[in-house]
């Protein structure tokens, strides 16, 4: 289990350099780019957002660790430790400092995610599930991907880049379960794993959470679309390991309670940074910066 908690940790931390080297660049995007696969390819021919896909991929390696060391409920909320680092990063590339504000917020939804962790004290099951429920979830998780798209183009700014970082933690939380029972099927050999839907529905996934993920830090600063990934992703994940895995959270009012109030904590710390007047500003200041945009004078707050 401590193997599984040092990965975890460890897949946080570059999670947190690839968001924020990534957003770094998709920000510079023209936003007609949104929501296409050229938003992809233009980014593919930018250094530093191929040193933050590398990062990335680490995390993904540090990931599959912890998955083959603890189950998929204790793993995921711990990567989502990546918000603490990643906030005060991106704002130091930026050339700005955070604020009490700024610093509440992400402070909030960590500690919130932790209390809801402590509480739940998640034990792990088998990922196996039949083919009706893993389609029932996929049909679920397309439906409400959908309409937090179609509630983004309705929106723009911080609004905007939550509802796509929903969409995108819906995909990202789904791809973390395929993952998992991927991982599983590498032991039981090439038939096994090459033979499974599933693992053809993780690589659709994580190229569909991608390109989500990108378009939602093009659309607004990192603080309007971390905070959303990293809530929603683990209780995709949650939900889909007690569902599908036989994966369980400790029951009874007082964890329930406990859980409640993090979850709480948590969406408070959403709130506080999706409506930051500093964090409005450095939005501005990236969309400024876009090619082909007509004022480039933005300024943050300091």
């Amino acid at each position: 289990m401590l193997i599984a908690i040092a990965a975890s940790l460890a897949a946080g931390a570059c999670f947190a350099l690839a968001g924020v080297l990534q957003q770094h660049e998709a920000s510079a995007r023209p936003s007609e780019e949104g929501m296409r696969l050229r938003l992809l390819l233009a980014l593919a021919r930018r250094r530093l957002w191929l040193v933050g896909l590398g990062f990335a991929v680490l995390s993904y390696g540090f990931q599959m660790l912890a998955l083959a060391h603890g189950p998929l409920i204790l793993v995921q909320p711990l990567i989502t430790t990546e918000l603490v680092f990643a906030i005060p990063l991106a704002a130091r590339l930026r050339g700005c400092r955070i604020g009490v504000r700024e610093w509440s917020g992400g402070i909030a939804v960590a500690v919130g995610l932790a209390v809801a962790l402590a509480a739940a004290r998640p034990r792990g099951g088998a990922p196996m599930a039949t083919t009706g429920g893993w389609l029932l979830t996929i049909g679920i998780v397309a439906a409400l991907a959908a309409g937090a798209l179609a509630g983004g183009r309705t929106v723009s700014g911080s609004p905007r880049a939550s509802l796509i970082a929903l969409a995108a933690g819906l995909t990202m939380g789904t791809q973390s379960a395929l993952l998992d029972i991927t991982v599983h099927r590498i032991g039981e050999g090439a038939g096994a794993l090459f033979g499974a839907w599933q693992t053809y529905l993780l690589v659709v996934a994580s190229i569909g959470g991608l390109l989500l993920i990108q378009s939602a830090y093009q659309a607004g600063p990192l603080a309007a679309s971390a905070p959303v990934i990293d809530a929603v992703e683990p209780a995709v994940a949650v939900v889909i390991g007690v569902a599908l895995f036989g994966e369980s959270v400790r029951a009874g009012w007082l964890a329930g309670t406990a859980a409640g109030a993090g979850v709480l904590l948590l969406l408070a710390g959403i709130v506080l940074l999706d409506t930051s007047p500093r964090l409005a500003a450095l939005h501005e200041r990236e969309k400024a910066a876009r090619p082909g945009s007509a004022d480039r004078s933005g300024t943050v707050p300091r």
